[in-house]
């Protein structure tokens, strides 16, 4: 019950004009910092009615829900904003606090450490003193007993940290047979990482060896990360995915050494193609930066891309994907770095035929007409039309079980479902590099871009 005379005042307001979206936020962020947990929640709630996407009320409600302890709640609000980049530190340090709660203090480290990296005025000491007090008992404990407990809790020691495992068995099975569409960027790839490594005499002719850097970029869900997956397939080598947790470290110097070793153990097993996803995390600008410690992982990924010597990354492939390059500090586009960006466009009409025909070809299907339904999906990207196919077969899977017999896919299906699925986010991408083509390109940079920012929506 509020004792407040003046938040209950601002209660009656809101009631009585339930519409009024300023109202309802002053409302709930005075509730929460006064301790009405479940006055808040309910404001909050009410406010997302009125904007459903706000990152702001979204913020609220999880601090809400972590604060009394919902922490699953809370995660589960947050979930959509924290799979985009760029997502507001606030809510980093909120899923920090709802992941300790839970237990996951390693990944609580990550998201903390990632969001004050970026915003460091959003710095709770309190969190950051509870995150730190897990890994020093660790510390404190017998090195068996802390390996047994926390097999991958980082050690503040002097000595190097145990080696990035890069084994001969992390195979893609994906080859470029399995990525529909996309000719312009599947022979880019050849040519710059692929045929080096197969046709080694012909390269060395002309000075050319196996190794090197490319960057694609694109909007999100367009397949860049399917697109690593099947050069490594093609290659027939080693493919290492590395994910921000497996660099990035609560501890000043340590994630630096993550990086090390992660290229010390793609060294140790070429031919290797080194997969970077989001990697404007890792490479930001560095005039960006207010943290030192934060500068110097980019100086540590740029020293590394370098290597100690002219053909210390010989038979290493690195392969990088952003939805967001022109946030990479220059330093990386480089020669010898990621010199060679490369633009992963949304899928065209022929593609996203393709595209439907491998994502169905292991269904029950009706006589399909794809080309109609890739008519229907202007705009989509792969992961659009991968979940337009899943809705579909969900639907399916529900008339088989009534019918006690498997029901085909049809072209009427997936055109149904289309009305009601949009594309998920290529017109907001697009209007976002519309700004860097028109307003920051005199490097000439995203020239490559120009077509589709032109193009009228």
């Amino acid at each position: 019950m509020v004792d407040d005379s003046g938040l209950r005042a601002l209660r009656e307001a809101a009631r009585l004009s339930p519409d009024n979206l300023p109202l309802r936020r002053h409302l709930a962020g005075l509730l929460l910092d006064k301790g009405y947990l479940a006055e808040a929640e309910s404001e909050y709630r009410a406010a997302l009615l009125l904007a459903p996407r706000d990152p702001g009320i979204t913020a609220g409600l999880a601090e809400a829900f972590a604060r009394q302890g919902a922490y699953g709640a809370a995660l589960s609000a947050l979930e959509p904003f924290l799979a985009e980049p760029g997502y507001p530190p606030r809510m980093g340090v909120i899923a920090a606090r709802a992941l300790l709660g839970e237990g996951d203090v390693a990944q609580a480290g990550f998201r903390y450490h990632e969001a004050v990296m970026r915003a460091p005025q959003a710095a709770d000491p309190e969190l950051a003193a509870r995150l730190a007090a897990p890994a020093a008992a660790a510390a404190a404990a017998p090195a068996a007993a802390a390996a047994a407990a926390a097999p991958r809790a980082p050690q503040p020691v002097e000595g190097p940290a145990e080696p990035y495992e890069a084994t001969d068995d992390r195979r893609s099975g994906v080859t470029f047979a399995d990525v529909a569409g996309m000719e312009g960027v599947k022979e880019a790839l050849r040519v710059k990482l692929l045929l080096p490594v197969r046709q080694p005499e012909l390269f060395a002719a002309f000075g050319k060896r196996a190794g090197g850097g490319v960057l694609l970029y694109g909007p999100p869900g367009g397949g860049k990360t399917h697109l690593a997956r099947a050069a490594a397939g093609e290659l027939g080598a080693s493919f290492v995915s590395v994910g921000l947790s497996d660099v990035l470290d609560m501890y000043v110097g340590q994630s630096e050494r993550n990086l090390h070793n992660i290229f010390d153990a793609a060294r140790r097993s070429r031919p290797c193609l080194l997969f970077f996803d989001e990697v404007d995390a890792l490479a930001a600008r560095r005039s960006d930066m207010r943290q030192a410690h934060n500068r110097q992982i980019v100086n540590q990924f740029l020293a590394e891309l370098d290597g100690v010597d002219d053909r210390a990354n010989e038979g290493v492939l690195v392969l990088a994907a952003t939805n967001a390059p022109w946030y990479i500090d220059v330093a990386f586009r480089r020669p010898g770095r990621f010199d060679h960006l490369v633009f992963v466009p949304p899928p065209d009409l022929a593609a996203r035929a393709a595209i439907l025909r491998i994502l169905c070809r292991d269904k029950p299907l009706a006589e399909m007409d794809f080309d109609a339904v890739a008519k229907a999906t202007a705009d989509y990207v792969g992961a659009d039309l991968k979940g337009l196919v899943e809705r579909a077969v969900e639907d399916k899977l529900r008339e088989s079980i009534a019918a006690g017999r498997p029901v085909p896919l049809t072209t009427r299906d997936l055109l149904a479902l289309t009305t009601s699925q949009r594309p998920s986010s290529v017109r907001e991408w697009l209007a976002t590099a519309r700004n860097y083509v028109m307003h920051a390109n005199d490097s000439g940079a995203w020239d490559e871009l120009l077509p589709w920012v032109n193009r009228t929506w």
